[in-house]
């Protein structure tokens, strides 16, 4: 009998355990395994993560039906249209008791004013990566779009070059680099920025959101469109590696994207109860200073500012000054009718 009851309470709570999971529909390398291991072991749960590379990506998986996340972490312009498709559930604030945490300057943001629905995570810019050595040796320009545009540049390193797979990171850049806003949404302009893609396109060697990561590290490419924390893990592993040549990373002068990702509780959350308590974890000064000591992203949250490595906080790719930016712009969402525009564009752009 004692036996037998001993199987029951272990299987009952191995049960436990199981149903004591937090789904995480996230970014690719966006929550370090540290991080994760602290709070399975502060919640007493699991933690499991499926991962996106865009925030097309998400949405689409959304629109397609697919259930059972609890917790997304999209950036500002998808917090925008998931809110209005109704796709979220309100912040329940007296479980958030860390949420004052957030710098005033994000505590009232555009796409979800007084933070009902999102709760700013982690910022990144979308800039330039590159091998710092082999671009000095040919002379070339790091501060501008210009060198993933221009002929004239990437003649001298055909091949070698990766864009962002991401209809808006990369018709907001080659926008930048023609003197229109990110967020410019004249059909026109929208066509010009297509053309100059277009023109670009045979002298790049991939669309990627993640492996331009491990190939700049390595030295496959040597230039990357691509997110300022990737280009921090590139540089970090090409250091670590002992590689013989260095990183660099730099926003460029025409402009770039500034993004807030954010943690929102989805609306077929079966455990939004875990759902806030991973929140007000992350809340924490000392563990929101992991996303930046870690993996290499600007942070929203002043409690995290004083855990920060000063190298990290010190770098104004990863924290733009204020004269920065002034060129950096967020993504807005788009009418039914500018979404229907651009995916045709993009369909354009891939195919040809």
């Amino acid at each position: 009998m004692k036996l037998a009851l001993a199987f029951l309470l272990s299987a009952l709570a191995a049960l436990a355990r199981a149903e004591d999971t937090l789904y995480l529909y996230n970014w690719n390398n966006y929550i370090s395994a540290e991080t994760a291991a602290r709070f399975e072991a502060w919640c007493g749960c699991r933690l499991k993560q499926d991962y996106y590379s865009d925030n097309e990506e998400m949405l689409a998986k959304l629109e397609a039906g697919a259930t059972g996340y609890d917790l997304l972490v999209p950036t500002g312009n998808a917090v925008q249209t998931l809110i209005r498709k109704q796709e979220l559930q309100m912040l329940a604030r007296e479980r958030l008791p860390h949420l004052a945490n957030i710098a005033p300057a994000f505590a009232d943001p555009w796409y979800d004013p007084g933070l009902r629905h999102a709760v700013p995570y982690a910022t990144t810019v979308t800039l330039l990566g590159f091998n710092a050595t082999r671009l000095a040796e040919l002379g070339l320009p790091t501060d501008s779009w210009a060198l993933i545009f221009e002929p004239r540049h990437l003649q001298r390193i055909k091949g070698r070059v990766s864009v962002l797979n991401s209809q808006r990171e990369l018709m907001a850049a080659a926008l930048r680099y023609l003197g229109h806003p990110a967020n410019d949404t004249d059909p026109g302009h929208w066509t010009a920025a297509r053309d100059l893609i277009l023109r670009a396109k045979p002298y790049w060697a991939t669309f990627s959101n993640s492996t331009y990561i491990k190939d700049l590290a390595i030295g496959n490419i040597w230039v990357a469109h691509g997110y300022s924390n990737d280009m921090f893990r590139a540089r970090e592993d090409a250091r670590a590696a002992g590689r013989p040549f260095a990183i660099g990373f730099a926003i460029p002068k025409e402009g770039a994207v500034l993004a807030v990702d954010n943690f929102v509780i989805h609306k077929s959350s079966r455990r939004p109860d875990l759902a806030h308590r991973f929140i007000d974890f992350m809340l924490q000064g000392e563990n929101a200073a992991d996303v930046s000591n870690l993996i290499g992203a600007g942070n929203p949250n002043q409690a995290a500012l004083p855990f920060i490595r000063p190298e990290v906080a010190g770098d104004p790719a990863l924290f733009p000054p204020p004269e920065t930016l002034k060129r950096l712009e967020m993504l807005r969402d788009l009418e039914p009718k500018q979404r229907r525009l651009m995916s045709r564009l993009w369909t354009e752009i891939k195919v040809k």
